[in-house]
């Protein structure tokens, strides 16, 4: 039986997390043996993992997290707070050198990654199932596991990431593949990272439709008994998923006298921004952020429309999800987008703008015909990838 261990940083609601929920569901647990290595045990996936996964948290993690947050610059300042002169020294050493090479795999495995034991378990393959912008647990993985082969994952468009070349190349020449979830997302790491082209792949998120028609069975999505348009958007509330620019759009949709109410699925970090952009706009009553929920798709099933207005992705697995469910589509223009849909055929894609986003959804509105083309022709698509 082969060993595996996938390395995560927790088991969040979120995509990265569930598309690993998805591929482990579909690894023969009689030929390998898995486990799950976080760097924090939380999350409100955390009771999805099947009972035949391993689970492990790193220890040590907790005491090196707030260094791994810091910059050199403010861990030098608290060091010398603390009256730790010999350790601000060695900060300054360690990053200055970085600086000068251009290599900050300097600063960060002798600052960082010497505070942490290596594994004493062997494994067949280790999996940095958590790619950039954190290179945390490609750091673990490279450095700190044994493992005959070693994947690196990513589901991020990294052209938006702001990604040290040099550091990062010398870190990724460690391992045997890179897997990536998107052919486009494919040729922008390619773009940027030549000297790796070599090893990388790409590796379609598993999604399993029997699996979440069968969820969306489970109970009610929508309580609030509204009986207009109901749009929907599911992620976690980060700048990078859009949601700002979805708030002006119900005010704008309102105005001209659409009966709509729009319901985000997921919370972060923004919550409390978007609160104050939704009273700002005054559609407190029809703009609901309705928090996580490990189980969004009885809203899949119920709404009229959904939008998804991110700024960048990797793949993006919500996209995936509401073409299960045949739902007319209005994505913004990331990476992965016109892998799932064509525009004008299946839905609409649209730039990350808010005049081109209100457009489109008034289109759908009002046009019957292209709304009823968009479900028929997803009918017709295949979007299982199990």
């Amino acid at each position: 039986m082969k060993r595996i261990i996938f390395v995560i940083e927790s088991m969040n609601i979120g995509g990265t997390e569930k598309a690993l929920l998805s591929m482990i569901s579909e690894i023969p647990k009689d030929k390998y043996d898995m486990t799950i290595l976080m760097l924090e045990n939380r999350g409100g996936f955390l009771g999805n993992i099947p009972n035949h996964i391993k689970v492990k948290c790193l220890d040590e993690y907790k005491v090196i997290e707030p260094v791994v947050r810091k910059s050199a610059k403010e861990l030098v300042v608290q060091e010398i707070t603390e009256r730790k002169y010999m350790q601000a020294i060695r900060t300054l050493f360690y990053y200055g050198i970085s600086r000068i090479s251009g290599d900050y795999n300097v600063y960060f495995n002798n600052k960082i990654m010497n505070r942490i034991e290596s594994l004493v378990d062997e494994y067949d393959i280790a999996v940095s199932y958590q790619g950039p912008p954190s290179h945390f647990s490609a750091y673990l993985v490279s450095k700190k596991i044994k493992a005959k082969k070693k994947i690196q994952w990513i589901h991020s468009d990294v052209s938006k990431l702001n990604l040290d070349i040099k550091t990062t190349n010398k870190l990724y020449k460690s391992f045997d593949k890179i897997f990536i979830v998107s052919t486009e997302g494919k040729n922008k790491f390619d773009e940027m990272f030549p000297q790796l082209k070599n090893k990388t792949e790409v590796f379609i998120n598993i999604l399993s439709e029997n699996l979440i028609n069968k969820q969306a069975e489970k109970k009610k999505g929508f309580s609030d008994n509204f009986d207009g348009i109901k749009i929907l958007t599911v992620g976690r509330l980060s700048g990078e998923k859009g949601q700002a620019l979805t708030i002006p759009i119900l005010a704008r949709l309102k105005k001209e006298g659409y009966n709509v109410r729009w319901y985000c699925v997921g919370d972060g970090v923004l919550k409390e921004y978007y609160e104050k952009i939704i009273a700002d706009n005054n559609v407190q009553e029809d703009y609901l952020l309705l928090g996580n929920d490990s189980n969004p798709y009885p809203y899949f099933k119920e709404c009229d429309i959904y939008v998804q207005p991110s700024k960048f992705e990797g793949y993006c697995i919500t996209l995936a999800e509401a073409r299960v469910f045949n739902k007319p589509i209005v994505a913004t223009n990331f990476v992965g987008a016109r892998e799932q849909l064509v525009n004008n055929e299946t839905g609409f894609i649209v730039e990350y703008n808010e005049d081109e986003v209100f457009t489109a959804i008034k289109e759908l509105i009002n046009n019957k015909e292209i709304k009823n083309k968009f479900i028929n022709n997803l009918k017709n698509e295949l979007v299982d990838t199990t």
